[in-house]
């Protein structure tokens, strides 16, 4: 029986040994994608007659209890009628069969069964979209498998849930978490004898339990676990590059990012008994084969449809280099398995982020696709291969056309029979394959990018998302009508949908209302609080469209009897632009009650927090937004700045704040560092970095952050760019050290956090980020002369205590003319000739030592010079005050000193 349970989940047919004959039978056309037979059957009709699965359906059934079938066949049931649904709505083609044939007789229609099914699927206050096709489907699978799971220890469920819930999370409009213990369930399947033994089913669970992450946003999560099912699965893969043309007119070839992957060596290839065709006829094969989604042409008048690699012969490829896939040729790499296509694509997905200077561009994401579209092997994979080509190529002038064509082609062909409903479901679990009506959505946006905003407009009024529609009303300036299309909908007079045409027209508008959940009644009273914001009126007169508003989302809030997420989200943001920070954060905490993984209104509840100087709230908050959203920098910055102010709380007016503990600030330190993986060119973190390093004695990381700060900052801002106090601390965690001991070689750094491990990187902070930047900063000299002293370098000391009094107040003009500033530079000269009667000596003994035959000339010469130049510059305007006579002295000495 066990046997039978493992070989569903790999989507292969039961052995003759596996079980009763029955099992085997349904087990049998469960592979087969016949679903009819599977659920026409006896067993299913008495499993689908039970009242626990009906209820709220308004069908009456016979049977008040759970009948006594195997668990196996309960679970071939619960398979059937998931897969029917995703068939439905994702993979195609048509159904050949409704609910009403298999379901106990009733008077309902097909369309009040969906109807009634709809509410039902509700999670956490979301609702599931309400245009999906037989969601009754969905709802049995779902009842059926709970009851079986809290009734039966089959050690598949855990995965089966997981697959369920995936598919739920595509019918809802924001992620629902699942929960622990049944993400643990599924986690701890990897350790069963069956999983650990199978490679491949190891590397499914790890994928699908990747593909649940991505889906939440967690791309850490899920980019770990696709790494984890791509060493499970044996796959290798490296981006590389090599030689190769892209255009067409291209005369020399030039390198080229390109994919290397090559699958383990199977025992048995499925797939190619599938094909019906071996690897040597797939790789001769050059016509597209038919029952495969079309890869629309680019024809383009420079770009080739692909990169056209040089080819690599034995020699060349195996010459000086380690890579275990070397031996692969880039013009004529072999297929890989379905699987490990799956693992790409995902592996390509999961890295790709919306910042455009980090990441997997789009450039850098294209071997991936290119590599997995360049072996059509399944028509579910091909088809999202596709699908993401089109997305990537969205943005590029030469290839969105091809895009949008591509985009479309996909769409219509999925009713059609053009491949079996076995093969477009082998591998749906594995992959991030849109709904139906997710892949027009896309197409209409896509048609917005484009300025094609009328046709967008329609699409969205077919799929009934009219939000959206809301959205292109309002670029087409036409917000009246957008309000009205909204309140025709709650009126139940607005319909365009395909699903009510059959209804009788004097009941149209009373089952139009019905049809309309209390969360999508939300929804609209969330938009029209929305268009009250955005309307012109909102110019004219902000308070009352702010009331408008409020009404709306307060109405919303009741409509949904508490569970509308949104309206309470909308609602605390605008307490929070009226400063009203506490009703914010009442409306925030209900929202994200509701639903957790809404990373923004964490985000505004701490801010909420920092308003009101609520630091221990606000540290809970901010940890619990980048736990959603880990990329956020402001969110660490903003965590960062929490810590430094913990202990802070009920401060009465003038009391001086306790000091912060070094465990805060070390935690301060942490979030700012996890937040400039993400903000690399934020000169103001990497600042906070900076300061909050030096207080935590992590001064090698403290000069790391002033080199990032000077490359961002010095053409722009160059006071700002160094902080002479941190460039003075480095310089003493230096200078602590007994430099003799260094120039002995006795020493061995025993960290780079001071003394002689720190001397390197201070050393390179001056030599290559500071000083070729920023040369008119007298502190920035000095600080750099006294690391030189320290060195004994007393040349070099001497040279930057001169630039540093060169560019000191003595170049200002107006001493010439201000008699207090014509003091302080007398102040300068008089530090700078003792300065240099200290050093001078030491340079000339120093230099002769070195038997250097080009001197640096004679202190006591630039010493009087420079005396006596200041004295030129400012004879007429000072030559009477007292402290001339300063000057004066000072030049007698030098003169003496001779």
């Amino acid at each position: 029986m066990s046997s039978v349970e493992w070989s569903i989940l790999r989507g292969e047919g039961p052995s003759s040994e596996a079980g009763p004959s029955r099992i085997q039978e349904l087990a049998s056309q469960l592979v087969e994608a016949d679903f009819k037979a599977i659920l026409s059957s006896s067993e299913a009709r008495s499993i689908l007659s039970e009242q626990t699965l009906l209820e709220g359906l308004n069908i009456s059934s016979s049977s008040t209890s759970q009948t006594e079938d195997s668990p196996l066949i309960r679970l071939i049931v619960f398979i059937a009628l998931l897969h029917s649904f995703v068939q439905a709505n994702w993979t195609g083609p048509n159904l050949i069969f409704t609910p009403l044939d298999i379901l106990p007789s009733t008077t309902s229609t097909n369309e009040d069964l969906n109807a009634a099914a709809l509410p039902l699927l509700t999670l956490q206050g979301e609702p599931a979209y309400h245009l999906s096709s037989q969601p009754i489907l969905f709802l049995l699978a779902r009842r059926l498998l709970l009851s079986l799971s809290s009734s039966s220890s089959l050690p598949t469920l855990p995965l089966w849930l997981l697959r369920l819930h995936l598919v739920h999370l595509s019918l809802l409009d924001e992620p629902v978490p699942l929960p622990e213990s049944d993400l643990l369930a599924v986690q701890s399947l990897l350790e069963d004898p069956a999983v650990s033994s199978d490679q491949d089913l190891k590397a499914t669970i790890e994928l699908e339990i990747g593909l649940y992450h991505h889906a939440l946003g967690q791309d850490k999560q899920a980019n770990q676990s696709f790494l984890s099912a791509a060493k499970a699965s044996g796959l290798e893969f490296e981006l590389s590059g090599a030689l190769g043309k892209r255009t067409k007119y291209q005369v020399n070839a030039l390198s080229q990012l390109v994919l290397l992957a090559e699958s383990r060596k199977r025992e048995v290839d499925e797939e190619s008994k599938v094909d019906g065709e071996s690897k040597k006829e797939d790789e001769g094969k050059k016509e597209k084969d038919t029952n495969l989604p079309e890869s629309i042409a680019l024809n383009d008048d420079t770009l080739l449809e692909e990169t056209e690699f040089t080819k690599i012969t034995s020699s060349s490829s195996s010459s000086g280099t380690t890579s275990k896939l070397s031996h692969l040729d880039p013009s004529n790499q072999p297929a890989l398995h379905p699987l490990d296509q799956a693992l790409l694509l995902s592996l390509c997905l999961s890295q790709h982020n919306n910042s455009p200077s980090s990441g997997l561009t789009a450039n850098q994401m294209m071997p991936f696709l290119a590599r997995v579209i360049s072996h059509p092997r399944n028509w579910s994979i091909h088809t999202t291969g596709l699908l993401l080509r089109s997305r990537l190529e969205a943005s590029r002038s030469r290839t969105v056309e091809r895009s949008t064509l591509q985009l479309l082609a996909l769409i219509e062909q999925m009713p059609t029979s053009d491949s079996s409903t076995k093969e477009r479901l082998r591998y749906f679990h594995q992959l991030p394959l849109p709904s139906k009506w997710e892949m027009e959505r896309e197409l209409a946006k896509r048609y917005l990018t484009i300025g094609v905003v009328r046709s967008a407009l329609e699409i969205f009024d077919k799929l009934e998302m009219f939000e959206d529609s809301v959205s292109c009303l309002q670029r087409l300036d036409k917000e009246e009508e957008a309000i009205k299309l909204v309140q025709d909908l709650l009126k139940g007079t607005k319909v365009e949908s395909d699903v009510v045409t059959s209804l009788k027209k004097e009941n149209l508008s009373e089952k139009r209302k019905n049809n309309f959940t209390k969360e999508r009644k939300a929804k609209l009273y969330c938009l029209l609080g929305d268009l009250a914001l955005s309307s012109e009126e909102s110019i004219k007169d902000p308070t009352k469209a702010k009331q408008v508003a409020i009404e709306y989302y307060e109405k919303a809030w009741q409509v949904s009897e508490n569970t509308s997420s949104r309206s309470m989200r909308s609602l605390g943001t605008i307490y929070v632009g009226s400063n009203d920070y506490e009703k914010a954060i009442e409306c925030f905490k209900d929202s994200l009650q509701i639903n957790p993984l809404y990373a923004r209104a964490w985000f505004t509840l701490g801010v909420c927090y920092v308003k009101l100087e609520r630091w221990t709230e606000a540290k809970d908050a901010f940890r619990r937004q980048v736990g959603v959203e880990e990329d956020d920098a402001e969110g660490w910055n903003n965590l960062a700045a929490v810590y430094l102010r913990l202990g802070e709380e009920g401060l009465k007016d003038g009391e001086n704040p306790p000091p912060v503990s070094y465990e805060n600030k070390h935690l301060a330190w942490r979030a700012l560092r996890q937040g400039l993986r993400f903000a690399y060119a934020n000169w103001r973190m990497w600042q906070n970095y900076m300061i909050v390093s030096i207080d935590v004695g992590e001064l090698s990381e403290a000069a790391r952050a002033m080199t990032r700060v000077v490359e961002e900052l010095s053409n722009k801002d160059p006071v700002l760019a160094v902080d002479p106090d941190v460039l003075d601390k480095l310089v003493d965690s230096v200078t602590r050290d007994d430099y003799s001991l260094l120039k002995e070689g006795n020493v061995v750094p025993k960290t780079s956090n001071e003394g002689f491990g720190l001397l390197p990187i201070v050393e390179r902070l001056f030599d290559v980020t500071i000083l070729p930047r920023i040369s008119d900063s007298p502190r920035i000299w000095k600080t750099h002369a006294r690391l030189e002293r320290w060195k004994e370098n007393w040349q070099s000391a001497l040279e930057d205590y001169l630039k540093a009094y060169r560019c000191s107040i003595v170049s200002d003009e107006s001493v010439e003319r201000d008699l207090e500033k014509w003091k302080e530079a007398i102040n300068e000269i008089e530090i700078l000739v003792a300065t240099m009667s200290q050093l001078g000596p030491k340079a000339k003994n120093q230099q002769e030592e070195a038997g250097e035959t080009k001197k640096k000339g004679d202190w006591k010469f630039q010493a009087r010079g420079i005396v006596r130049t200041f004295m030129g510059r400012t004879r007429d305007a000072f030559e009477d005050q007292p402290d001339w006579q300063r000057l004066q002295d000072l030049l007698d000495d030098l003169k003496r000193s001779d």
